[in-house]
């Protein structure tokens, strides 16, 4: 019962807070509150929040201790000597840098592809569809992000205000809101920065998600200019019901050859511009299979 009244309270908390602000400050200013597959996103908010969120604790929880004893100890004490603030920014920064190649990897494998792409499914983007995820995908996105912090050995209490912080701006970037956010949008990232990820063309840009500065380092940032009218989500066929989606990639098939387009840096002519929707190929960057973020 608890679970179900935080669960309530937490999709009334979110609903309040960015509700309004998607209303105010439009990126789509067309896009209707009650838009298509509402309704299937809000059931990834669900087994988000009831289910597989407590599924990725035991399961980072369970990697904890079996990675704890075979760390060096002089990185252990190593880490253990330096400020916790030191620490700390130095397990965030690896963190981002080790997730935005992640990151790319889902849209190369197609192993890794065909969970990542229920998230790219969503052809609507607002705060709830941010929740579009895949368990598996999650759960290996997490453990990828937090590896550095537990490498260090840093508690994962000390930066608990960083990571409520950090999945509420991963839910922003996703929401139907478009602000001028300046120099904050590099360190932070920004809905026109990640909007633009989940068009549905060719794009080799904006992996790095909530760390737009590793995008910078490795030659894919890009933010576009203009109104937000391309489309989003999959060109392939997709399953559109929640547990089809949960299903789907888990379906036993021939997996086609992998393609490293999104390896490899963007070149000058620039699939990274709103413009190239009308000349790019049709379709994310990644192989598919019958059928990311």
């Amino acid at each position: 019962m608890e679970l179900l009244t935080s669960t309530a309270l937490s999709l009334a908390i979110l609903a309040l807070l960015f509700g309004p602000l998607e209303r105010a400050f439009p990126a789509r200013p067309g896009q209707p509150i009650l838009r298509p597959e509402l309704r299937i996103d809000l059931w990834f908010f669900l087994g988000q929040y009831l289910l597989f969120a407590g599924i990725a604790v035991v399961v980072l929880s369970a990697f904890v201790d079996t990675i704890e004893p075979l760390l060096p100890r002089v990185l252990l004490e190593t880490s253990a000597a330096a400020p916790l603030w030191v620490r700390g920014l130095v397990a965030i920064a690896l963190g981002d840098v080790l997730v935005y190649w992640f990151h790319r990897a889902c849209h190369v494998y197609p192993l890794l592809w065909r969970f990542h792409a229920v998230h790219h499914s969503t052809e609507h983007l607002d705060w709830l569809a941010a929740h579009r995820e895949h368990p598996a995908d999650g759960i290996l996105t997490q453990l990828v992000i937090n590896l550095p912090a537990i490498m260090l050995g840093l508690p994962f209490a000390a930066v608990g205000g960083l990571v409520v912080f950090r999945g509420l701006w991963a839910i922003f970037i996703h929401s139907n809101v478009r602000l001028p956010l300046g120099p904050l949008r590099v360190i932070f990232g920004a809905p026109e920065l990640h909007h633009w990820h989940h068009a549905r063309v060719v794009t080799r840009h904006n992996f790095a998600n909530l760390g737009p500065w590793v995008d910078l380092l490795f030659g894919t940032y890009h933010c576009p200019q203009g109104p937000e009218n391309y489309p989003l989500g999959l060109t392939e066929p997709w399953p559109r019901g929640y547990l089809a989606q949960l299903l789907h990639p888990l379906r036993v098939r021939r997996l086609p050859q992998a393609d490293d387009r999104a390896l490899r840096s963007p070149d000058a002519s620039g699939l990274g511009s709103t413009q190239a929707l009308t000349s790019a190929p049709r379709g994310t960057v990644a192989p598919r299979d019958d059928g990311h973020r």
